[in-house]
């Protein structure tokens, strides 16, 4: 007898809200692998009008959840999967091989390349600690495909900080552009690491610049201004890439940014630009600081050769008399206590006269 498959259930009438906190963690759902236990951790989402309409279902279940409803847009979201990982999606949406290798591969560089199927782009969400010290960044890849967005994380990313930036945006969304609105939220999630990162390096830089002048044996400027300059070229090399990427989602070709979302990709791109600015003034700022700081020791240390060399002349005077009259030959006042005193009231007075000179001449 033959059975009657049953029908992908349908998503609630009234859903639930999607917990939108950063730092509550939302459902995961099963892995795109039969390994158990799973290798790659996932996340989805479906949403409809730019409201969340079912969450934490099998990945392998996104093409029914998109059947089901034709004004519905799915979030896949992957964990540091593998090739394998990637097939079910590969296989649902075509992704492009050259793309997928892309995805998996590591410290690929920040990029955008269009395919038949779907877009592909390449960027580096950043993180800076207070003090300015370290630099983390976590890669990340994302698939915009018309009816879904898939992101593939390489390294840690708070992953519920883009969900918060999705469902600040929901009164942007229209019935074609929400894979739009969702590729914005990402884009505007990256900068905005970018830019708390570069005000945090700039905070430092001026935090430095506060003990140029300053006694502070605890700290080696020279030091602490070569590790701010090599986290700010770290930081510019992952974040420069992002006016190119920025650009090109914003062009006419890649059908991302309409009338409606033109203005935020915009805005998106003139914080680039911002960021940018940032880095460069920061930068210069650093080498004028190391430049000063050797400046300063270079003036210390001049200032401690004028004064070894004043007492050294100083010395000299006593050290010549005395060489002088302890000459084994006659001279005036030799062996009678006058000449004694002759010599030690000419060493006197010539020391005394010669240190209140260089004390006039600021050598002392």
């Amino acid at each position: 007898m033959t059975q009657t498959p049953t029908p992908p259930a349908k998503p609630p009438l009234h859903p639930a809200p999607a917990p939108g906190d950063p730092h509550t963690p939302g459902p995961l759902a099963a892995s795109v692998t039969a390994v158990s236990p799973p290798k790659c951790p996932t996340r989805t989402r479906l949403y409809r009008d730019g409201k969340v309409v079912a969450e934490g279902f099998p990945a392998a279940d996104i093409s029914e959840h998109l059947d089901a409803d034709e004004t519905a847009v799915a979030w896949l979201d992957l964990y540091e999967p593998t090739e394998a990982d990637l097939r079910i999606v590969t296989d649902e949406f075509g992704l492009h091989p050259l793309a997928v290798e892309d995805a998996i591969s590591p410290h690929e560089r920040p990029k955008v390349d269009r395919y038949a199927s779907h877009l592909f782009a390449n960027m580096y969400a950043v993180s800076v600690d207070p003090r300015g010290t370290a630099v983390a960044t976590g890669e990340i890849s994302v698939f915009m495909t018309p009816r879904a967005i898939i992101t593939v994380r390489k390294n840690t990313f708070d992953i519920d900080t883009l969900i918060t930036h999705w469902d600040l945006n929901a009164n942007l969304v229209t019935s074609d552009n929400q894979v739009s609105v969702l590729t914005y939220g990402l884009l505007d999630a990256v900068v905005d690491g970018h830019y708390a990162a570069a005000e945090k390096l700039d905070d430092a830089v001026d935090e430095l610049q506060t003990h140029l002048f300053r006694t502070d044996p605890g700290l080696d400027i020279r030091r602490r201004a070569y590790e701010l300059a090599a986290n700010l070229v770290s930081l510019r090399r992952l974040m420069v890439p992002m006016q190119e990427v920025t650009g090109r989602l914003m062009r006419a070709d890649s059908h991302l940014a309409d009338d409606t979302l033109a203005p935020y990709f915009h805005d998106v791109y003139d914080h680039t630009q911002r960021i940018a600015e940032i880095i460069d003034s920061a930068r210069d700022r650093v080498d004028r600081i190391a430049d000063t700081q050797r400046s300063e020791q270079d003036a210390q240390l001049n200032e401690i050769t004028k004064k070894l060399a004043a007492w050294a002349a100083i010395i000299a005077v006593p050290t010549a008399i005395t060489g002088f009259y302890g000459q084994n030959v006659p001279y005036p006042g030799f062996g009678h206590y006058g000449g004694f005193i002759t010599s030690l009231t000419v060493m006197v007075v010539l020391a005394v006269g010669l240190y209140l000179l260089l004390r006039r001449n600021r050598w002392l």
